[in-house]
């Protein structure tokens, strides 16, 4: 049976949300990503940056502009080393200015992806995948990119049956 891996990245606290700031007890992406871990039976790994971006959503944004055109790699508080034990990974994150935020990359340049499947997954309020797909395919070199899965960041909450099934449907 194949082993099945979920990484991702996901903020709390004031987001973009259905066209208004909104304070979020949990982010959209960490709903998804738990929805994915209970259809897929697999494990979680959460990327957590080593300083916090800012509090107010605004300057996040403006933070994660920076890094982006920077190609910046901000360091993380824990990182995977292997993921030779799973076939199929899964990488969530929140659509930052077209693709993943930086801190995901941080940790994806690490690891050795040969030989794994790897399913792109992006919440977003209104851009879809973005770049990622193509992003991913440059960091994960060995991986086979399969298709992704984009979810409205503000219709997450209510996404449980449609992400379980893309999930189950990819494994």
């Amino acid at each position: 049976m194949a082993r099945n891996l979920i990484i991702y990245y996901s903020r709390a606290g004031e987001n973009y949300f259905g066209g208004e700031i909104k304070n979020l007890e949990k982010g959209n992406t960490e709903l998804v990503a738990e929805y994915i871990r209970d259809a897929a039976d697999g494990e979680t790994f959460k990327i957590e940056p080593a300083e916090d971006y800012p509090a107010d959503y605004n300057e996040t944004a403006k933070k994660a502009k920076a890094e982006l055109k920077a190609g910046a790699r901000p360091a993380l508080k824990a990182y995977l080393s292997d993921i030779s034990g799973f076939d199929n990974i899964f990488v969530c994150g929140p659509c930052w200015w077209g693709t993943y935020p930086c801190v995901v990359f941080s940790l994806l340049e690490r690891l050795d992806w040969k030989g794994k499947r790897v399913f792109p997954v992006i919440t977003h309020e209104g851009s879809g995948l973005g770049s990622a797909p193509k992003d991913l395919k440059k960091i994960c070199r060995g991986a086979k990119i399969e298709k992704g899965l984009a979810v409205e960041g503000k219709s997450a909450a209510e996404a449980s049956d449609e992400v379980k099934a893309w999930a189950k449907a990819q494994i």
